[in-house]
């Protein structure tokens, strides 16, 4: 078993884990306004992950979740991503199409002339497909880093 940190750490880490879960979904859901978007949000919310695991222990975050649910996280998002994307061919236009731009549905709400004022809901399917995205590199980064550490154990004294 490998050894936790202090106290005063894992509560500085519950404290910032909050923190970076919060600016990660920023970041996804304003990519369509912003620099930003699903990659680069998800690659901030592993380091959550990443952050837990430095705080408590390998064994400690795989009690808490397992690898499982990120390989569904991973593949749900992957599946999301596409089924948007093809939904396009359903309403007749093409694969990608925006077809919520302009729709005055959900993330459809009507661009005004100029810049954007920062409304959200002016993306049309793009915050959607942020949402994916961000599911898809959470999940795939968080194993890479769980599978990254599998192999390390407490040497023996």
């Amino acid at each position: 078993m490998l050894m936790r940190m202090s106290k005063i750490v894992r509560f500085s880490a519950d404290l910032l884990y909050a923190g970076i879960l919060i600016f990660g979904f920023y970041v996804i859901m304003h990519g369509h306004l912003t620099p930003g978007g699903g990659f680069q949000g998800g690659a901030v919310i592993a380091t959550a992950v990443a952050l837990i695991i430095v705080a408590y222990s390998y064994e400690d975050l795989l009690a808490m979740v397992s690898k499982l649910r990120f390989i569904v996280q991973e593949s749900a998002g992957l599946v999301l991503f596409l089924g948007i994307a093809l939904v396009a061919v359903g309403f007749g236009t093409t694969v990608f199409a925006n077809y919520l731009a302009n729709s005055g549905s959900l993330f459809g709400m009507v661009v005004p002339f100029g810049s954007n004022p920062g409304e959200l809901n002016t993306g049309g399917v793009m915050p959607l497909m942020n949402i994916a995205v961000g599911l898809e590199v959470w999940g795939a980064l968080a194993l890479v880093v769980l599978y990254m550490l599998s192999g390390i154990r407490e040497k023996e004294a």
